[in-house]
């Protein structure tokens, strides 16, 4: 098969785009599930939260202002068809110069701290971006975005259980990480769940599941149930929209598994806010 060659440029002109239409444009599926959870919601209250939410949405998207003030880390997970030469530039520094540029032309909030532990100097233009890639077959580029904020990212968590602790572990594992968090990350959410392969594998998983539009289920119907019963006991325990308390504390559960070592159950969890931004594009 021929060697399809796109630009570096294209790439970065359709990050830029995704930036600014991920961090103002709440996508149809998201605002539709929150729409619903209000019409099954039992606390008034938290109803109240509801409203205020799908409010701030259409604020955002008809004023063109951001969903969050936190307009997040960039996370940008690239699907690379095998057949594809990148011309022109480097993949890396095509998708970093479309982060620059989408933060830039919609007046984004740059959030990102140089030198971590001491002198968290700030870039000034929210690069380096978290920049995943994966080989995969064709002759396309499929790009994923996601500003993630920082309020949700901070209360990712990971543990590997022992193997024979089996699904009780990976339940209780997401309700107590869930309960942990409070409304520091802006409920209802979103909660990926990764389980298996290795620490990293379980955590890329655990936030690439993020991307899946909600109410869809994983193919295997074991992985499915087992995404039913997280989102019941999850929504059991009473947090509710902003931790007002409620029946909705996430709008839904994705969970990716991968084969792991005889010795270990590696469980990783990662909770996206109420905001959960996401946008696509394939070139």
């Amino acid at each position: 098969m021929p060697v399809r060659e796109i630009d570096a440029a294209t790439i970065t002109d359709t990050i830029a785009r995704l930036a600014v239409e991920a961090t103002h444009y709440l996508p149809e599926d998201v605002e539709g599930a929150i729409r619903a959870a209000k019409t099954t919601e039992r606390s008034p209250l938290a109803v109240q939260i509801i409203d205020e939410i799908l409010e701030n949405a259409e604020i955002a998207r008809t004023r063109m202002l951001p969903l969050c003030q936190d307009t997040g880390s960039a996370v940008v997970h690239v699907e690379l068809g095998q057949d594809v030469h990148i011309a022109g530039g480097f993949l890396a520094d095509a998708i970093n110069e479309g982060i620059r540029r989408g933060y830039a032309e919609g007046f984004l909030r740059k959030s990102i701290a140089d030198r971590p532990f001491s002198a968290r100097t700030n870039t000034q233009d929210n690069t380096p971006g978290i920049i995943h890639t994966e080989i995969v077959p064709g002759d396309k580029v499929h790009l994923y975005f996601m500003p993630k904020g920082g309020g949700c990212e901070n209360m990712s968590r990971y543990q590997n259980f022992l193997p024979g602790m089996g699904k009780k572990a990976i339940v209780d594992f997401v309700c107590e990480t869930v309960d942990m968090s409070g409304g520091n990350p802006c409920p209802p959410l979103v909660i990926g769940v990764g389980v298996g392969g290795t620490a990293e594998k379980a955590m890329t998983m655990a936030k690439h599941t993020l991307f899946r539009q909600i109410g869809s289920r994983h193919p295997d119907e074991e992985v499915a149930a087992l995404e039913d019963e997280l989102l019941e006991a999850v929504n059991a325990l009473g947090v509710g929209p902003q931790a007002v308390g409620g029946s909705t504390t996430a709008l839904d559960v994705f969970v990716e598994t991968h084969p792991t070592h005889i010795t270990a159950l590696p469980v990783a969890v990662n909770i996206q806010c109420h905001s959960a931004r996401t946008k696509q594009a394939t070139i």
